[in-house]
């Protein structure tokens, strides 16, 4: 995601009261070490500056200033594409393993197969698994259309890496795999316009790169890695046109003689923000999420709420007296023509195939069954015919409620409770293992320690939101409510952990600012640096020396444990007593 925001760290505007000449008695409290809490300009609480390294790391790697400054500007595409890079050497090493079928490939690699072929999904027949494995030609795709309960997109995007490579587990995971590892570079760029620190964009898409759930969806053909992707673009096209927003705000505002920039009602609620195609990709994103699996409806929703709360925030900064009142009549109707409507024609131009094939489940509903209803005169038959076909869908899903061996409460999602073993095959004679046996098993399951320390960050983020009003944790907060909260509604409907890939992203932006905090300020950003203060602060050195120590101690035992239990990921055999070394809760097994 490009960034407009001058790279170079901006200091506070001529006249800001950091700039003005301290009392005496603040010259007398700052000899007993008091620093006074530094003010935000106005300019920099509409558009944040991104933070730099400090001097002294370049001095101390004897690297001159103005390699230096090179550095730091290719670091905002090199470290998000070199993290990338990693993280799909992973999801790529031996995808075609395990050569099988596993979980439900079953339904979407073949779905995906008829779709590109013949535009709508077809009946096939069961146990044609293996036979697909063996030799994938001498598999007919079916005419007869089959009923299914998921709209066309995943299953659309996973056809065109079997196009590309074949009816094969390669083909139809490659696609899947693609999604999994652009993601890793949507988020470093994402987290790095949230927090305006490159290190920070980064280590989130570390975190990401080794989480096992998201790992393994990226290395299986099903649907819920693809909504992840398409939310995630939207959140990182919603964050784009914030900082758009507020940056046109900025410009907008009168300057005094002295050049600072001050708030404005009259501009602050009157001006229109005019065109915004970042919100309108947003509803593309959305509604590309919405048309691979129905949960993507409820992001578009919470999403489409948290912009418009964005933009409230914004005026009021800018001076706003009445800033609702101001969103209501500016930016409301927008925000909602950019996001809803839109959504709503991706979804339906996603059934294209469907509708021009004549040939789908349900597709002749209306010329049939349907023919003397109420609506034939007014609406076509295929929307009808859609319409009808939707709404056996949703009874299909809320009904769904027969028992299932790896189902789980969503209650249990974030401690890990009760994993899925999409894959899992015993081996005898195995000379290596005590028991004589190995085994070789592909478990959606987090990394734990991730997952676990999560916890304690969402806390975070919300005491930080709540109390501190800051809106980075809310955003964060509002992308896990809005991929987790709709499943307590179908509490009893059958559903499983790896549904939560769709939120892991903002759990590792959540992990991400907590260790942030931890670290604590760079060097050179404090408030002592912004008081223009040179005396040397070893209490504050000591301060980030300990929390930089503890950051790079936790993520280290998070790379480890994703090696760790890097045989659950892959399918790698394994003695059976190494295997049960790492079923560490009794409701893995």
């Amino acid at each position: 995601m490009t960034s407009t925001a001058p790279e170079t760290q901006r200091g506070h505007d001529a006249g800001d009261p950091l700039g003005e000449q301290p009392t005496s008695w603040q010259r007398r409290l700052r000899r007993f070490g008091h620093v006074p809490r530094p003010e935000t300009s106005l300019r920099d609480r509409l558009d944040p500056p991104y933070t730099r390294p400090g001097r002294q790391v370049w001095s101390v790697l004897a690297i001159p200033p103005h390699v230096a400054d090179r550095l730091v500007r290719w670091s905002a595409w090199g470290g998000p594409l070199l993290v990338t890079l990693v993280a799909g050497l992973l999801r790529f090493w031996k995808l075609d393993q395990p050569h099988a079928v596993i979980f439900d490939e079953t339904y979407y690699a073949k779905d995906a197969w008829a779709l590109v072929n013949q535009g709508y999904e077809g009946s096939w027949p069961k146990d044609v698994d293996k036979q697909i494995l063996n030799d994938p030609s001498s598999v007919p795709i079916p005419t007869d259309p089959g009923y299914v309960v998921h709209p066309p997109v995943g299953k659309w995007i996973i056809g065109f890496g079997e196009q590309l490579f074949g009816f094969t587990p390669f083909g139809w995971r490659f696609m899947v795999a693609v999604l999994g590892t652009i993601s890793v570079l949507l988020l470093c760029r994402i987290g790095r316009r949230l927090f305006r620190s490159t290190f920070l964009g980064c280590l989130a898409g570390l975190l990401l790169a080794v989480d096992g759930l998201h790992f393994v969806m990226s290395r299986t053909a099903l649907l819920d890695l693809i909504v992840m992707f398409f939310v995630l673009a939207a959140f990182g096209c919603l964050v784009v046109d914030r900082d758009h927003a507020r940056r046109r705000l900025a410009a907008a505002l009168p300057v005094d003689e002295e050049g600072v920039l001050r708030p404005n009602a009259q501009v602050a609620e009157t001006l229109r923000l005019g065109w915004r195609p970042w919100r309108l990709a947003a509803g593309v994103m959305l509604g590309l999420a919405f048309a691979t699996k129905w949960n993507g409806l409820y992001v578009l929703a919470a999403f489409g709420l948290m912009t418009v709360l964005w933009d409230v925030g914004a005026r009021r900064t800018a001076g706003a007296v009445h800033p609702y009142q101001a969103v209501l009549r500016r930016d409301l109707i927008p925000a909602f023509v950019s996001t809803v409507p839109v959504a709503i024609v991706t979804y339906v131009v996603s059934w294209t195939g469907w509708i021009v094939t004549d040939k789908g489940y349900y597709r002749n509903w209306a010329a049939t069954e349907g023919k003397d209803s109420f609506w034939s005169w007014l609406f076509p038959d295929w929307l009808r015919s859609l319409w009808h076909y939707e709404n056996q869908v949703y009874d299909f899903h809320v009904g769904l409620t027969s028992g299932h061996t790896y189902e789980s409460n969503p209650w249990s999602w974030l401690v890990l409770g009760r994993p899925v073993s999409y894959y899992y095959e015993e081996q005898t004679g195995c000379t290596e293992s005590a028991t004589g046996k190995c085994a070789a098993e592909v478990l959606a399951i987090g990394t734990p320690l991730l997952w676990w320390l999560a916890c304690f960050a969402l806390a975070y983020v919300v005491w930080r939101w709540f109390f501190r009003r800051d809106w980075r944790a809310g955003a964060i907060a509002c992308g896990v409510v809005a991929g987790w909260l709709p499943w307590f509604f179908y509490q009893e409907r059958t559903i499983f952990l790896f549904y939560a890939v769709v939120f892991v992203p903002f759990l590792c932006l959540a992990v991400t600012m907590m260790l942030g905090a931890i670290a604590g300020p760079a060097a050179g950003t404090g408030a002592r640096a912004e008081l223009g203060l040179t005396t040397q602060d070893p209490t504050g050195e000591r301060r980030r020396t300990l929390g930089a120590i503890a950051v790079g101690v936790l993520v280290l035992l998070i790379i480890w444990n994703f090696i760790y239990f890097w045989p659950l990921y892959t399918g790698t055999s394994i003695p059976e007593d190494l295997w049960r070394d790492r079923m560490w809760l009794d409701t893995w097994v």
